[in-house]
């Protein structure tokens, strides 16, 4: 891998490597853009086959950040962190204290918080080598797991205003949805979804996620390899990113896509292909923005209340995004990509 060819092909502005020994510490802070404010992203732990899966998916990863921070109105820019390792067994207060120093180093370029396989204990342990974390014991994200339940919030008015573009009305009683990824923010879609009256059918690798989403809401429960397939009005990713390639695009039979994984589309094509197909996207960065809006406001001060104000404004950026996309003829991906570029050219 040439990691400065890498930089350049996404646009990044620093990329830190970070490796511990004594703890067992391997990974990487990708800062993409600073433009709008300091770098502002979660820290995964995720068992990545090889460094080079882990660079890059640090570097996707930062620069939707980026975009989505720059769409929401927010004065942050984006950036991420990964640590390769197994949250089920790697995770130490040496080794996060370890990656705290890291980010301590950076001097408020990066801020971290809590991301896939990260707990509000981790950002506790971080928090005692650096002031440049959030999500610890006291904030917002810690409090009953808010921050994923308002991403969850902001996907599920980005579902209303996505069914309203297509269908005509916002009303999801009776529609199908069917969601990948039973996670904290995919079983908190499923509650919002239910309360809604929609149909779901879900799939997740555990399985103890799947009994109690089916249990909970009455869904229907496929093998995750049948999910794209499913006949259904929304199709949600919840999981990781990519899952719309070049294979499951042949296999999709519903009319939006429109959930809350980061970095959905294997490569910026697909989001046309998805066009073509007639298939509305919500671009993941525009609808599953409540995290960091969250984040953003605990960090400048504000409560729950103004912060789940905020994330309602999602519905607007969506709906404004579908619009320009119809105005311009584009796919509404290329319209959220537009979007950024000029906030952050303007900056």
């Amino acid at each position: 891998m040439d990691i400065l060819k890498e930089l350049e092909r996404f646009g990044c502005e620093q990329l830190v490597i970070c490796r511990d020994p004594a703890s067992g510490l391997s990974a990487v802070i990708a800062i993409h853009n600073t433009k709008l404010g300091p770098a502002l992203g979660g820290c995964r732990m995720w068992p990545y086959a090889s460094a080079e899966l882990a660079v890059t998916d640090a570097l996707r990863l930062a620069k939707g950040m980026t975009y989505k921070a720059a769409v929401s109105g927010l004065r942050y820019g984006g950036g991420k962190a990964v640590i390769i390792g197994d949250p089920a067994t790697d995770s130490k207060e040496a080794l996060f204290r370890a990656f705290g120093r890291y980010v301590q180093h950076l001097q408020g370029r990066y801020i971290t918080g809590i991301d896939l396989g990260t707990t509000v204990q981790d950002m506790d342990w971080i928090q005692i080598e650096t002031e440049y974390v959030t999500d610890v014991t006291g904030s917002l994200g810690s409090f009953g797991e808010y921050t994923a339940e308002m991403t969850a919030y902001g996907v599920f008015l980005g579902i209303k205003a996505s069914v309203g573009n297509v269908f005509g009305s916002e009303i999801l009683k009776d529609m199908t949805a069917a969601v990948q990824g039973l996670g904290k923010v995919g079983f908190f879609l499923c509650r919002y979804l239910h309360e809604a009256g929609a149909q779901l059918i879900v799939t997740d690798i555990h399985e103890g996620r799947l009994n109690r989403v089916v249990s909970a809401f009455g869904a229907r429960a496929v093998a995750p390899a049948k999910i794209y397939g499913q006949v259904c009005d929304v199709f949600a990713p919840c999981a990781l990113g990519g899952v719309i390639n070049d294979q499951t695009l042949a296999l999709l039979k519903c009319k939006i896509v429109a959930g809350a994984a980061n970095n959905q589309l294997a490569e910026e094509r697909h989001g046309d292909a998805l066009h073509s197909l007639g298939i509305l996207y919500a671009p993941d960065y525009v609808i599953n923005a409540g995290g960091i809006i969250t984040t953003a406001a605990d960090l400048e001060g504000y409560d729950a209340a103004y912060a789940k104000q905020r994330v309602a404004h999602i519905s607007r950026t969506i709906a404004r995004v579908f619009h320009t996309a119809e105005a311009q003829g584009i796919a509404p991906s290329a319209s959220a990509d537009r979007m950024a570029e000029e906030l952050l050219g303007k900056a």
